[in-house]
């Protein structure tokens, strides 16, 4: 019999013994693992993809230098905001007033309020389409607009503020790839190290990490398989992941919770708790 110690550590530890496997890049993989020990899982970490800093060119430094000419900006990504304000502060001393500021998601939002910023923000959701329901984006005639995001990116956002009379300027401040990883690494993540979840928090990241996992995916495809967005579910059931969860929130501790009430909702579908896949 379970001593009431025990149910209380049980009780606090949600994830006691789950197998977590973490594709984000870095450092955001290493926050969120820490997020997952704490609630008691073993957690492997295997960013899928990485980012770094685009070489500054002179049209870059020109725009940078008629920041004040812009009435919106908008960053794709919290990566993308913190690269933007390190780069405005080589040319602006103090940022420019009467610019509305955007996040994507709270995340985004979060870093520009870092900097004593007032960002909008969708109330609901992290997505492109999110951002675009916000009011001030609406009517945007002849109004310029700079886009803060990565070498390559989704041109939802671009294209519709466009249609509304927008003029973007897009803004590209890093680029992302795939890091390498030797076979016995692979091997050991997927097929050693079998994991229960697996965290890919954008639609490239599921990319690599099929391309990366080829090899397992018949192991994989039964794990718990956490994605930013219904549109990146939809790519993962196509790429065979069977059980697929977007999330409440992709803040770290948004994530543990809807990880271990999916869990926790599993085993009580199956009337007992999962049965570890390793035994």
């Amino acid at each position: 019999m379970a001593t009431p110690q025990a149910d209380r550590n049980s009780q606090a530890l949600p994830l006691q013994g789950r197998r977590v496997l973490i594709c984000r890049p870095e450092p955001e993989a290493s926050r969120l693992a820490q997020a997952f020990q704490a609630a008691g899982a073993e957690v492997r970490r295997m960013p899928l993809m990485a980012r770094e800093p685009l070489p500054a060119t002179p049209e870059r430094r020109s725009t940078l230098q008629d920041l004040d000419h812009f009435a919106h900006i908008i960053a794709v990504s919290p990566y993308a905001a913190s690269v933007l304000l390190d780069e405005i502060e080589h040319w602006w001393p103090q940022v420019p007033m009467g610019i509305q500021w955007y996040g994507v998601g709270a995340g985004t939002a979060a870093v520009f309020a870092h900097h004593g910023l007032s960002p909008n923000k969708p109330d609901n959701g992290w997505t492109s389409e999110a951002l675009l329901a916000l009011p001030g984006l609406q009517n945007l005639n002849h109004e310029k607009v700079l886009l803060a995001r990565g070498e390559d990116g989704r041109e939802l956002i671009r294209q519709t503020l466009e249609q509304r009379g927008a003029r973007v300027t897009v803004l590209p401040l890093y680029r992302r790839f795939r890091p390498y990883y030797a076979a016995n690494d692979l091997e050991d993540n997927f097929a050693g190290f079998r994991p229960e979840v697996i965290i890919a928090l954008s639609g490239e990241t599921l990319n690599n990490l099929v391309e990366a996992s080829s090899a397992f995916l018949a192991t994989l495809n039964n794990a718990l398989l956490v994605v930013p967005a219904e549109r990146v579910s939809e790519q993962a059931r196509k790429a065979g992941f069977r059980n697929v969860l977007v999330p409440d929130g992709l803040a770290d501790q948004d994530l543990v919770t809807s990880v271990a009430s999916w869990l926790t909702q599993e085993a009580g579908d199956n009337g007992k708790p999962s049965k570890d896949a390793r035994d």
